[in-house]
């Protein structure tokens, strides 16, 4: 009866180890196979370079600028500015921009025969040296100086600069002095806000006769894409 005892006891512990390490070997194994994959981590901006030949941006323009020479309130304008650069070095580039503006102006004389609130429109064409500075994977600042002409359109009617106090419709000598901020979204792909200074020289041809030199503010934000031919 003891020996009987002691066998169901020894068969019960053997058993109890076995469904123990069966268990483990269950749970082992069913961790190693848990999952749906391995996760791998990605970076966009692991192949931005700076050794491309051309780019190309183009973005949504404001700017700021006054329509005549006694003019107090300036007119805001909005826009598209596209410009284009290519590259001779990793820090040297030929720029060109063309951008076209159109708003609404307050007049600069108080008669009868003013129009409140008259269009006026302006179009800057421009090109010169760009540099580029700091920059990294993720961004970069460049700087330029462009020169070039601007075309300057009162949308009057019959009704004369003179009466609005604005300047004639002319083409008059421009320049753009300022640089780009860049965000990388890939290596070809640029998120680009564009802050200028505008400086123009319109004249009159009535009253005194006299020229002017302004300096006004410009603003773009838009997207630049790399082209892929190489220096």
């Amino acid at each position: 009866m003891r020996n009987s005892f002691r066998l169901s006891t020894s068969l019960a512990a053997a058993a109890l180890v076995l469904i123990t390490g069966s268990c483990a070997l269950a749970q082992s194994t069913a961790s190693k196979t848990a999952g749906n994959g391995t996760y791998i981590a990605t970076d966009p901006l692991a192949n931005v370079r700076y050794d491309n030949r051309f780019d190309v941006s183009l973005g949504a323009a404001y700017d700021r600028m006054k329509a005549g020479p006694n003019v107090l309130e300036g007119a805001n304008l909005g826009g598209l500015d596209l410009s284009t650069a290519y590259w001779f070095s990793k820090h040297w580039a030929l720029e060109g921009s063309g951008r076209a503006y159109l708003g609404t102006s307050g007049a600069g004389a108080a008669n009868a025969y003013v129009h409140h609130g008259p269009f006026v429109s302006q179009y800057l064409f421009a090109a010169g040296p760009e540099w580029l500075g700091p920059h990294n994977k993720h961004g970069a600042i460049s700087a330029h100086l462009l020169a070039g002409g601007s075309f300057f359109d009162a949308h009057l009617g019959n009704v004369t600069p003179e009466t609005e106090n604005f300047y004639n419709n002319q083409i008059a000598p421009a320049a753009i002095i300022g640089g780009h901020i860049d965000l990388n979204r890939s290596s070809r792909w640029v998120f680009r806000l564009t802050p200028d200074a505008v400086l123009t020289h319109y004249c009159i041809n009535y009253g005194n006769k006299t020229s002017q030199y302004d300096v006004n503010f410009a603003f773009s934000a838009g997207v630049q894409y790399k082209f892929k031919g190489k220096r």
